[in-house]
């Protein structure tokens, strides 16, 4: 069993969420084994990306990024919707920043325009 812990992007994204959902989605990566991080059994994609080893885990639709580490802890990365440019990206290794990532985001540009319109 891990400690579950979240980077603000994760914290943010699931605050978009409704109760149950996040509750939902907290639940399904608190109920992640030693298993599915181990070797040939584990069933999660595993991606290198920087020095650090990423595993993929798909929970409705958003994909979950997270780090097991050595002191029990499971820290969730990035929560990134499906079929995504920000989740394309981070799978394909391609280089972005965070604050592109956040770009990418439909209610960034939303208020970039409700900006102009004033």
């Amino acid at each position: 069993m891990y400690q579950l812990n979240f980077s603000e992007q994760s914290l943010a994204e699931m605050d978009k969420l409704d109760i149950y959902a996040r509750l939902h989605l907290i639940e399904q990566l608190s109920s992640l084994s030693d298993q599915a991080f181990k070797g040939q059994g584990g069933n999660l994609p595993k991606i290198q990306r920087d020095g650090v080893s990423f595993f993929r885990i798909k929970i409705n639709s958003f994909r979950a990024y997270l780090e097991p580490r050595a002191d029990g802890q499971l820290f969730c990365h990035y929560i990134l919707p499906q079929h995504t440019l920000s989740d394309f990206v981070f799978r394909s290794k391609l280089p972005i920043s965070e604050e592109q990532m956040i770009e990418q985001h439909s209610s960034f540009w939303k208020y970039v325009d409700s900006l102009r319109k004033k």
